[in-house]
């Protein structure tokens, strides 16, 4: 069984509702024990709690997750 720990998260919300999360999470199990980076998306609810839409999980390597952040900065 894998457990999911969240290390650190951060929000940004845009519209009415909603958020974009980004959080370094990672994934314990009997034999394994890795982070990544998950963005999330999501809204609020009227009571205030969370609710997800959907998700992606980006790879661990610093080289890589530059690589995302530059493709996404030159959209």
């Amino acid at each position: 069984m894998v457990e999911f720990e969240t290390l650190k998260a951060e929000e940004v919300k845009f519209g009415k509702n909603n958020f974009i999360e980004v959080a370094r999470k990672k994934a314990v199990g009997e034999s394994i024990s890795k982070e990544f980076v998950a963005i999330s998306r999501g809204f609020y609810l009227s009571d205030g709690t969370k609710k997800w839409k959907s998700s992606i999980t980006l790879p661990d390597e610093e080289d890589k997750r530059k690589q995302i952040a530059t493709l996404i900065n030159n959209l």
